[in-house]
Parts: structure tokens; sequence; C-alpha cells
């Protein structure tokens, strides 16, 4: 794993935005989680960063589980998810807001070394998200929204 979560307390991007942040506000459903990375890898392909590349690819993966964390498990009934995307100097910043600020992500426990007897399909998200990203955590801005969010160097 490349990080650890960091703390509750809100984490300022690694440097400042080289352009202006885009902004996704999606439907809490299964198909916005699949349209958060569809958009997402096109707006990579706007600002330079090839799908093809790793950091695209490490980028796309972890807003794959960011989003589908949102609909799974922060969804409120009637209320959509945002996506943000900042790209700096040094990172690729990836923010996801959900409407459920009293679940707080739990740090993923180290994976297992030998074969995997667990056979659940659930439970490894942010322990994907801990591999492809840099640097990730979460903060409680407010009484109604939670933001995930993780930074994949470029």
């Amino acid at each position: 794993m490349k990080s650890e979560i960091a703390a509750q307390a809100a984490t300022p991007p690694s440097s400042a935005p080289l352009l202006p942040p885009a902004r996704i506000r999606l439907s809490s459903s299964h198909r916005g989680a699949r349209l958060a990375r569809l958009l997402v890898g096109q707006q990579l392909d706007e600002w330079g960063i090839p799908q093809t590349t790793g950091t695209a690819s490490a980028v796309l993966a972890v807003v794959a589980e960011l989003a589908a964390n949102a609909v799974t498990h922060g969804r409120s009934p009637g209320r959509d998810f945002e996506v943000r995307l900042a790209l700096t100097d040094v990172c690729v910043r990836v923010e996801v807001v959900d409407t459920r600020p009293d679940r707080v992500p739990q740090a993923p426990a180290p994976a297992p070394v030998g074969p995997v007897v667990d056979e659940s399909t659930g439970g490894r998200g942010l322990l994907l998200v801990a591999g492809y990203a840099d640097r990730w955590g979460w903060a409680v801005r407010d009484a109604y929204t939670k933001t995930v969010w993780a930074e994949v160097d470029r």
C-alpha cells in the first residue's frame, strides 16, 4: 500500500491547481457511478493525461471505487453525489462528496499474505484506493456532506 488513511481533518491539495477544477454532480445510482468514471476519463484527456497512462489508470480506479462507495454507502434518497477533480503540478486530486457524513470510512486492514479464504465480493474498495493513491483521507465539513479525497502523483 502506498499510504494509510490520513487524519479526518481536511487536507488541501499538494499544490495550487494548474487549471480550474472540474465538478461533476451525478445521481446517486450505479449508473451515476459508472458515468463518473467515464466523465473523469474525458476530463483527464482534455487536460493532456491520456487514459493509457499509469496516472490516468490509477485516477480512474480511484474514481470508480469512491463513486461506488458514494452510491452504496453514502446515499440519501433524492440527493446526488459530486466528483471534484483538480490538476496540480504534483498530482491529480479526486474528491467525492456524498450525503452521509455519519458514515465515515474506516482504514482498510492490511492485505492478507497468502491465499484468500474470504469469498465475499465487497469490502475491499478502500484497500484499492490506498493501493492506487499516494495520499487519501476524508473530511466532514458540514452537517450534510462528507468528502473522501485521494491524490495520485503525476
